[in-house]
C-alpha cells in the first residue's frame, strides 16, 4: 500500500509504522468478524433451543386458559338459569299482579329512600 521508495530514514520509519498499523487495522477487524460471527453462531443456536420452549410455554399457558374459561362456563351456567327463572317469575307475577306488583316497587322504592337518608345523615352527623 505504501511503496514510495525513498532513502531517508524518517520516511522509511513512517511507512513501516503506516504498514504496521495498516496490518493492526486488519487483524482486528478479522478479529472482530470472527467474535461477530461466533456472537451470530452462538445466538442462533440459543434461540434454536430456546423457541421450543417457548412454544410449550404458551401452549401451555392457552390450556390452562382454556381450561379456566371452560370452569367459569360452567360454573356460571347455574346462576344464569337462576337469574332468567327469576325474571321470568318477575314478569308472570307482574302480568298476573300488576297493580300489586306496583304497589309493592312503591313501598320498596320508599323504603330504600328511606334507608338512604338515614345513611346519609349519619354519615352528616361524624
Amino acid at each position: 500500500m505504501f511503496e514510495t521508495q525513498s532513502n531517508d530514514p524518517l520516511t522509511h520509519i513512517a511507512n513501516q509504522a503506516a504498514q504496521s498499523a495498516d496490518q493492526a487495522i486488519r487483524s482486528t477487524q478479522r478479529a472482530a468478524i470472527d467474535a461477530m460471527d461466533g456472537v451470530a453462531g452462538s445466538v442462533k443456536e440459543l434461540r434454536n433451543e430456546v423457541a421450543p420452549r417457548v412454544n410449550q410455554v404458551a401452549e401451555r399457558a392457552s390450556a390452562l386458559a382454556q381450561r379456566g374459561a371452560d370452569a367459569l362456563h360452567r360454573g356460571s351456567q347455574p346462576l344464569l338459569d337462576k337469574a332468567q327463572h327469576a325474571a321470568d317469575s318477575t314478569t308472570r307475577y307482574i302480568r298476573a299482579e300488576p297493580v300489586k306488583s306496583m304497589l309493592i316497587a312503591a313501598a320498596a322504592g320508599a323504603a330504600l329512600m328511606g334507608l338512604a337518608s338515614l345513611v346519609n345523615r349519619s354519615h352528616h352527623r361524624d
